[in-house]
């Protein structure tokens, strides 16, 4: 994964593209018609029930956009909501706290979402040694926040992009001319380029398990689109040479089955990209 400055950047980033993209050259909606030094306060109102997420984030969107903001918290990330709750209080600038409105309740209902499906996952998986993982499968532009949802749901985040981990999918090595091929080809990459990357390659089959275990140097083998059966199998070619990682159509109905196979990580894209936002709206309060 990425440095937490670098995740720190992309997070300002998000809040500052959203910001040009919502307000352009103002809120003339707010402009039009309240005092520019009139003070409010609302309320994050929970209109569902899960695990509530993108707390701390509305904090930083809140500062982005009216440093003098006041936000009082009563509920943190990652905790169980259930309709009715109020989650934090924000006061200060009317005109702030309805610039910011909308850029906060978007972040916040799809990160609730995606948190709130994670510990579904997280919580099947308990009592195994399996841990769930999330992918690039997120939302162009929000990344930094779908992953942040994830950990806060209580998976764990695959690499963040292209460039902070090496995996070698079906792809990568067909136009590399074979797996081996492909592995030997990155390893000279990394070198010649001094980067310290891991890699993960992508198998389809055991007769491509037993091939990527002749090469040194992989760190995890993702057993793609396997049955059960053939997990077990892998699992166990697989031994201790390196970690495991179970993915493809892989939902909450068959997530403990691949578990017990012995998988080290189940990563699914449905963590981030088939979600429902929560509920949740911003009310004024006197």
């Amino acid at each position: 994964m990425i440095s937490e400055e670098q995740f720190q950047n992309e997070l300002q980033l998000i809040i500052q593209n959203a910001i040009r993209e919502d307000v352009g050259d103002g809120d003339h909606s707010s402009l039009a018609c309240i005092p520019v030094d009139a003070q409010g306060k609302a309320k994050l109102l929970v209109k569902d029930n899960g695990i509530i997420a993108g707390v701390e984030f509305a904090k930083m969107v809140f500062n982005y956009v009216d440093a003098n903001m006041k936000v009082e918290t009563f509920i943190n990330d990652g905790s169980n909501v259930k309709y009715g709750d109020v989650v934090f209080h924000v006061s200060g600038s009317s005109q702030s706290i309805l610039k910011a409105e909308r850029l906060v309740l978007n972040s916040m209902q799809r990160m609730s979402a995606i948190a709130t499906k994670t510990r579904k996952y997280v919580d099947l998986l308990e009592g195994t040694n399996t841990k769930v993982l999330d992918t690039r499968k997120t939302t162009p532009g929000f990344r930094a926040c779908e992953k942040w949802a994830v950990k806060i749901g209580g998976g764990e985040n695959h690499r963040f992009a292209l460039y902070d981990m090496v995996m070698l999918k079906d792809n990568h090595n067909d136009f590399a001319g074979g797996i081996t091929k492909a592995i030997n080809k990155t390893k000279e990459y990394l070198k010649a380029n001094n980067k310290d990357l891991k890699i993960i390659v992508e198998a389809r089959n055991l007769d491509e398990i037993k091939e990527i275990l002749q090469s040194e140097g992989v760190f995890r083998i993702l057993i793609d689109n396997f049955n059960f059966e053939d997990t077990k199998k892998a699992v166990e070619l697989i031994g201790t040479k390196c970690l495991t990682e179970s993915s493809g159509n892989i939902n909450e109905n068959t997530i403990c089955q691949y578990a017990e196979c012995g998988v080290n990580y189940i990563s699914s894209g449905a963590l981030t990209h088939s979600v429902y936002n929560m509920d949740l709206s911003l009310k004024a309060i006197d």
